[in-house]
């Protein structure tokens, strides 16, 4: 995003609505699939595994009623190093400098522990909270039992209960009308056809990530950060310099691959996420390196560029 592009913001109209939105919720809810569902575009990464989305990523959804302006946070969780407290900082932070909270969970298996301890964190909130059961498309028939479960552990909040799919889009347009209501009259604070705050070098960067997630499991889960050294353009190809750091030899060895047929097969479905993105040829070339416990380390999580949100 260009700083000329603020020169492109109109003046709302008369009962023009606009404002913030976090989505929270545990790992692996949806949260990202639901932000790309909701703006229409693919600005989020999304993988079976949790703990995905790391940065508070802005999503901007403009309808002629409202702005509503989206903010993805990573999965609130017990953190078990330097990188998750951060991740989980980043995400309560979140919960107190916007308008309304979407409190996201699974709807297709009954609520666990890591439901009960947001909705401990929400309790003394002042923040307006709509509780979102996502993943309607893929409850059980008997569904009621698990609906049950989360409406126990809620009970006493007045919080409105929504269900929808963010996968199917199944329920969304319902959503966006009720997060609407919760918003003050305001300006734009972004041109009307913007659907992300976010650089596209920063994009470019988790596309990489996702697939390694996609690609490697388990075997590279979370030791993996991207950085993208260099983006040059020209009118009939965009060249994308990329790397990408692990903390161990052996994680390494894995990225890399047989006569570097992983990196090659990341790198392949990487750049067609990217020819999307920016609609244009795109020539992508990895490197791979060893940052030895790079998620334990405040100095190394900042260069890398994850840090505190004030």
């Amino acid at each position: 995003m260009n700083t000329s592009d603020f020169a492109l913001i109109p003046a709302a109209p008369d009962g023009f609505k606009s404002g913030f939105t976090a989505i929270i919720g545990r790992p692996n809810v949806g949260k990202s699939t639901l932000m790309n569902q909701l703006v229409g575009q693919k600005i989020a990464i999304t993988s079976p595994v949790a703990q995905t989305t790391r940065n508070r990523l802005q999503g901007i959804l403009t309808t002629p009623e409202a702005q509503i302006i989206f903010v993805d946070t990573p999965g609130i969780h017990k953190p078990h190093h330097q990188l998750g407290e951060v991740l989980v900082k980043n995400a309560q932070s979140a919960i107190h400098s916007v308008d309304v909270v979407l409190f996201l969970v699974d709807g297709s298996v009954p609520s666990g522990g890591g439901d009960r301890y947001i909705v401990d964190i929400l309790k003394n909130v002042q923040t307006p909270v709509i509780f979102g059961l996502n993943k309607c498309d893929q409850q059980p028939p008997d569904f009621q039992g698990i609906d049950e479960s989360y409406q126990q552990i809620i009970a006493g909040k007045d919080w409105p209960v929504m269900k929808f799919s963010a996968l199917t889009g199944e329920g969304i347009k319902t959503l966006e009308k009720s997060l609407s209501e919760y918003l003050e009259p305001g300006p734009y604070y972004y041109p009307p056809d913007l659907v992300t705050d976010q650089p596209e070098r920063f994009i470019m960067g988790e596309l990489i990530r996702e697939q390694i997630l996609l690609l490697t499991r388990e075997e590279v889960p979370h030791s993996v950060a991207v950085i993208i050294e260099r983006v040059e353009e020209s009118t009939d190809i965009t060249r994308v310099l990329a790397t990408i750091c692990v903390e161990r030899d052996s994680q390494k060895g894995i990225l890399i691959g047989k006569g570097g047929t992983m990196l090659k097969t990341i790198g392949t479905a990487a750049r067609q996420q990217m020819q999307k993105l920016i609609e244009g040829k795109v020539y992508l070339e990895l490197f791979v390196k060893v940052q030895p416990k790079w998620r334990q380390s405040r100095n190394k999580l900042s260069e890398l560029g994850y840090r505190v949100e004030e």
